[in-house]
């Protein structure tokens, strides 16, 4: 695969075109002296139809471990052993608290995690609901929520209560899956972002690369985000934790992360395309690297069971790519 082939796909996707899978794929065959030209035409065509902002959003970790699932990657699941910190729903008041400070750090959007499979037979769901309501009409952040999986009828009482996006991970493709969780299927998932959608929700999903999926599982990922038309990505890269499952997984180089992320700006032109957890690990100093790549989007503050970093930096990141945080969203 030679830098001609890169040049010809980015000025089709720069004229409009919709590259297939199979044009993905010939991406992924490129060599690392190619990668900073994909980066490059990730970024021509992250700046044609998404502009130059970058939009910024916190988490609040309002419930956190006693997972009763077993993704291998998470330090929350009861099924790893690990230094996770575990306690219940919180206050309404010490939402708002971590949702102002998010605020004063420069995030416009905040998100409520909660561990935990899913909300269809949660006791906390209806303490929950008011704990958005609460946040949404007291704090002027755009509220998102992230709560496993849900039902039809739930995903209506969260948009009824504030909440704008409703973020949910597919992880990876369909196909890696079931090495990554076995105890509930893609398809809970795949039906969850339907009913967010169904109810007027936008969509906030990605996954984790590093997982020793392959490039096929990849991109097969970004095509599904394409078909459900979701408007957030986020990619988190491997962290691995002691205790996990995961835990002597080889990590990603920074330019395998930096071609990852170009690949899915070929494949979502118009999307925010945000990295996540593990970014400060993994790319190390090449972080402002996938500013140019195509990345619009971050998650400023700490992550759920491991500290980010200063949000001035990540300004000042982005500043220096030429870019603008939270301008018109």
């Amino acid at each position: 695969m030679d830098s001609k082939h890169i040049v010809k796909l980015g000025e089709m996707v720069l004229d409009g075109y919709r590259i297939t899978t199979a044009d993905a794929r010939s991406l992924a065959e490129i060599g690392e002296e190619d990668i900073p030209l994909l980066g490059a035409y990730a970024n021509k065509i992250r700046a044609k139809f998404a502009g130059t902002s970058v939009d910024m959003c916190g988490v609040v970790n309002a419930r956190s471990g006693m997972c009763t699932e077993d993704c291998k990657f998470c330090a929350q699941s009861v099924y790893h052993h690990t230094n996770c910190s575990i306690f219940p729903l919180i206050s309404h008041n010490k939402a708002l608290s971590q949702i102002e400070q998010l605020s004063k750090d420069g995030a416009r959007r905040a998100s409520i995690v909660t561990s935990g499979k899913g909300m269809e037979t949660d006791p906390d769901f209806e303490q929950i609901v008011a704990l958005i309501q609460y946040v949404s009409e007291q704090s002027g952040m755009g509220i998102c929520a992230n709560l496993g999986t849900i039902s039809n009828d739930q995903a209506l009482r969260l948009a009824q209560a504030g909440v704008k996006r409703y973020a949910h991970n597919l992880e990876t493709s369909e196909r890696f899956y079931p090495e990554v969780c076995t105890t509930h299927p893609y398809q809970e998932r795949f039906n969850t972002l339907i009913a967010a959608k169904n109810a007027g929700l936008e969509l906030c999903s990605g996954g984790i690369i590093g997982l020793g999926e392959a490039w096929e599982d990849r991109i097969s990922l970004a095509v599904t985000l394409r078909e459900l038309d979701v408007d957030s990505i986020p990619i988190n890269i491997l962290n691995p934790i002691q205790g996990t499952s995961l835990a002597s997984q080889t990590p990603l180089s920074p330019l395998e992360i930096l071609k990852t992320f170009a690949i899915f700006r070929f494949v979502l032109p118009a999307k925010v395309i945000r990295p996540a957890g593990g970014r400060e690990v993994n790319l190390r100093d090449m972080q402002g690297a996938v500013m140019l790549a195509g990345a619009n989007g971050l998650i400023v503050g700490n992550y759920l069971t491991f500290s980010g970093r200063d949000t001035a930096k990540d300004f000042t990141m982005i500043y220096d790519a030429g870019l603008n945080p939270n301008q018109n969203n």
